[in-house]
């Protein structure tokens, strides 16, 4: 009998600040990556020992050494990856990946997007590093790679997070795509007046034209914001640095606790003690603030009683606020005991996309972003998870983010539209996001647009809309 590879650990003291010191290693990095952060435990993984690529007909396994396995998705998209990861025979394993927004459309009975774009790729690492103040975790599947990921964390560390400059790139988050974006908050008003639809979120790309340092911008941007989860990544063709305000779900292998955390009424937090109180005063009396926010609550304590033992399904917390960098929002959490015979596949797959980000119901309101916005969303208002072999899953809503596919770097942003929008209210609202993200765009140096150049994954798919 042959055993399954497992990790060879070692614990190592880390004075060096865990965020400062993963934005490092992805900085030097040559290989797929990805930082994922925690509320300050940060995981990094670096290479592709096993890669899981998931389409709408199948999903595929390929292990470094052995021939690609395909799962047909006959039974869903979802049991199809599942399928894949069961087959995982590393000991021990968390996978680290995304899932686009694209995944949404087998999950609600809506066509596929031309093309054969992969709707999520996972890795499971071949080497990773697991990151709280005092100390890191070296995990590597080659034992002869210790030593040299041991030199690698700590010359991360001594670099003390300095990004080495203070310039920004600009972005016209103001007046880019305006008019457009107007028209199109009044038309989703018209349908949901309609009885089409309660609730849509209409989204705009702000195209970045000059090249930026990913990892300084992350480190830059984290500091500068709150997020309840944040990511840094190259992988599958896609980079992004995001600071992401909601989990679209957490599901816990140990006692099978499934938990979403819907964030709905954006108001401006400016840093001003007195105009943020008066804003954070006019969430609650904003009547269009306070029914996208109750509806989307509903709506969440419904797709967890589909999964969830029914009377173990609890609101958590009701519309408190939540501060966001340069946003403050309405905020619940709500969680539930996933039902016996569930998995937390069919958990996520109820809950994506989040409700924050899509629609309600959601079929109607993914189809009329399809129908409205300009091509594939992509990674914006997908996720960014990890997996563990125990069954755990932790699923980042992708916001507050900027994005580099095939050659081109955008900013996005969405507002819920409901039947009391007003198109110059939601327009500004995606000014208030952008910003969380644009004033810490850090410009790349000459050697680093080069050597991205030399480094970037192969594309796979066309997105030249995305970022118009």
């Amino acid at each position: 009998m042959t055993l399954a590879p497992a990790y060879h650990e070692r614990r190592i003291p880390l004075t060096g600040d865990a965020l400062s010191t993963a934005a490092a290693l992805s900085e030097t990095s040559a290989d797929a990556y990805v930082l994922y952060e925690n509320r300050g435990a940060v995981g990094w993984a670096e290479g592709e020992h096993g890669r899981i690529v998931v389409h709408a007909d199948r999903t595929t396994l390929a292990v470094a050494g052995d021939e690609p396995v395909v799962f047909p998705a006959d039974e869903g998209v979802l049991q199809a990856l599942d399928k894949a990861l069961a087959a995982v025979r590393v000991q021990g394993w968390r996978a680290y990946g995304w899932a686009a927004f694209e995944l949404s459309y087998p999950l609600h009975g809506l066509p596929a997007t031309p093309g054969d774009a992969p709707l999520a790729h996972l890795a499971v690492p071949a080497r990773e590093v697991r990151l709280e103040e005092g100390g890191a975790l070296l995990r590597t599947l080659d034992p002869d790679d210790l030593d040299a990921l041991e030199q690698r964390v700590r010359s991360a560390a001594a670099l003390g997070g300095a990004v080495g400059s203070t310039e920004r790139v600009a972005a016209d988050v103001e007046s880019h795509d305006a008019d457009a974006y107007r028209a199109s908050v009044a038309a989703a008003v018209d349908e949901i007046r309609a009885g089409h639809l309660t609730k849509v979120i209409l989204s705009r790309a702000v195209p970045v034209m000059v090249p930026i340092d990913m990892p300084a911008t992350y480190l830059e941007g984290r500091r500068g914001n709150d997020p309840a989860r944040s990511f840094l990544l190259r992988l599958g063709g896609w980079e992004t640095a995001g600071f992401s305000p909601e989990i679209v779900a957490r599901v816990s292998g140990h006692d099978h606790l499934v938990t979403a955390q819907p964030l709905a009424g954006t108001r401006a937090l400016e840093g001003d003690p007195d105009g943020d109180r008066g804003r954070r005063a006019e969430l609650y009396r904003d009547e269009k603030e306070v029914f996208e926010h109750a509806v989307s609550v509903r709506l969440v304590a419904e797709e967890l009683e589909r999964v969830c033992t029914r009377d173990s399904v609890t609101v958590d917390d009701f519309m408190s606020i939540k501060e966001r960098g340069s946003v403050q929002h309405l905020a619940s959490q709500l969680s539930g005991s996933l039902a016996p015979g569930r998995t937390a596949w069919e958990a996520v797959g109820a809950l994506f996309p989040a409700v924050t980000a899509s629609g309600i119901p959601k079929a109607e309101g993914c189809d009329l972003i399809r129908r409205t916005e300009n091509g594939p969303r992509g990674l914006y208002s997908g996720a960014v998870l990890t997996v563990d072999a125990d069954g755990t899953v932790d699923a980042a809503l992708v916001l507050r983010s900027v994005y580099r596919h095939e050659g081109r770097t955008w900013l996005r942003a969405g507002a819920g539209i409901v039947a009391h929008s007003r198109p110059e209210r939601e327009l500004e609202e995606t000014r208030e996001k952008l910003r969380s993200v644009s004033r810490f765009l850090v410009p790349a140096t000459v050697a680093e647009t080069g050597q991205r150049s030399a480094i970037s994954a192969p594309a796979e798919q066309s997105v030249s809309a995305l970022a118009r």
